[in-house]
């Protein structure tokens, strides 16, 4: 039998005692009056037995006590303060000989009686069910946390707890209910949720095989525990999301890029090639830093091609930046608002955010864009660059597209989000498996 556990033992100490406190006596008989009965009295032929069941107890002589213990049941017509003091001592001898079936039925007879306040039957029950959970008896544990909560539904750690047993249980959709309740009640709370209560939701998704609902926490892991992993995983979702737009892939590296997730040459080279046909060779510029930083664009057979790649891209970006204006010139000439947007993010890219805003809202307002969601996209990334999140926000709620730019535009808002300290994280004190 598995060792039971601390909750248990101080719970038990505190409600039932040592076992070895005097039991009242007095010559109350089980066959008087029902209101006798109740009273918290055994009758006067039960005082020698119990007196050495308590010295045995004091003695941890566990099982002598257990048949003088048994002896006293066989007594008729118990009141009902005596059938509750044999169970408490049969309790006793449950915790010293860490027979939790023993256990399980005393406390059970225990909160059956009227001789223990709320609170204490609730102490009882409680530790029951973390008794059960820590000897991996989940079953069990369900029931015992679903008995407490049955009284106090607002506990915390028992949510936790019953959550844990479902998921070892491998019953991951009632695990989910209860994650989600627990995790709903922390957004109420304004309370970031535990990693821990999140990873598990999204296991439980995962062994459901329910994509929706793990990319769902996903969103969550990179808004609150934004780590390169949580973000790499995202991202390969929302990539492969059905409808996401071939066209956004730029927009896509610069994701991958600003959480650290461009692992391949090939992927800073296809991420410079795109931003030099966007017309955007500031920002194939920096792909290219940055993958040289990262020692991954250099070195290798394809070295000389990087080196290629690297002169051709700052021979562009040298060059473009000394034609911004005449480029922009020749946007506000034109019949549609597609120069306009393109010029405006190469000013955003090439640090002049405010003037690039200014272009990108005029272009759209001016209208016959292939893609207003994508504009909108990029003016809600140069908010962000300017430092006006409130505007950057209101941008990307705006966008209603289903082809990946509603999703991307919120991810940017998790990206600068890492460091907002505004709710903290909510704590859980839940049992651990053994």
């Amino acid at each position: 039998m598995k060792k039971i556990s601390f909750l248990f033992a101080a719970m038990l100490f505190a409600a039932i005692g040592s076992g070895i406190a005097p039991v009242t006596m007095d010559v109350a008989h089980a066959d008087e009056a029902a209101d006798k009965a109740k009273q918290p009295t055994v009758r006067a032929e039960m005082g020698k037995p119990l007196t050495e069941i308590q010295d045995l107890l004091g003695k941890k002589d566990f099982s002598q006590a257990m048949e003088k213990i048994n002896a006293l049941s066989a007594f008729d017509k118990k009141t009902p303060y005596e059938e509750f003091v044999i169970a408490r001592m049969r309790a006793v001898v449950a915790a010293g000989t860490k027979d939790t079936a023993l256990l399980a039925t005393s406390f059970d007879a225990m909160v059956n009686s009227d001789f223990l306040k709320e609170d204490e039957k609730a102490r009882l029950v409680e530790g029951m069910a973390g008794t059960y959970f820590n000897e991996k008896n989940y079953e069990q544990a369900i029931i015992w946390a679903k008995r407490y909560l049955d009284k106090f539904p607002s506990s915390a750690s028992v949510h936790s707890m019953l959550a844990r047993a479902y998921y070892l249980k491998a019953d991951y959709p009632n695990a989910v209910v209860e994650l989600k309740g627990i995790i709903g009640a922390d957004d109420a709370a304004k309370r970031i949720p535990s990693e821990e209560n999140l990873r598990l939701l999204g296991s439980s998704y995962q062994q459901m095989k329910d994509t929706a609902g793990y990319t769902g926490v996903l969103y969550q892991m990179v808004q609150f525990y934004p780590t390169r992993e949580y973000w790499g995983d995202l991202l390969y979702k929302v990539e492969h999301k059905a409808g996401f737009s071939d066209r956004l892939r730029l927009d896509l590296y610069r994701l991958l890029l600003v959480t650290n997730n461009m692992d391949d040459p090939g992927q800073y080279v296809e991420m410079a090639e795109l931003a030099l046909q966007a017309g955007l060779p500031a920002e194939a510029k920096k792909a290219v830093d940055a993958g040289y930083a990262a020692n991954v664009l250099g070195t290798g057979k394809e070295a000389a091609k990087h080196k290629q790649l690297h002169d051709r891209v700052y021979k562009q970006a040298t060059e473009d930046a000394k034609t911004l204006d005449a480029g922009e010139s020749a946007a506000k000439n034109a019949k549609t608002g597609v120069g306009l947007v393109n010029i405006g993010y190469n000013y955003v890219v090439n640090a002049q955010a405010e003037k690039g805003i200014a272009l990108i809202e005029q272009g759209i307002a001016k209208g016959g864009l292939k893609s207003a969601d994508e504009a909108k996209l990029h003016l809600g990334m140069a908010y962000l660059q300017s430092g006006n999140r409130d505007k950057a926000t209101e941008i990307f709620q705006s966008i209603q597209g289903t082809d990946g730019t509603a999703e991307l535009g919120q991810l940017w808002l998790f990206v600068r989000k890492a460091d907002d300290k505004a709710v903290t994280p909510a704590t859980q004190a839940t049992p651990t498996a053994k």
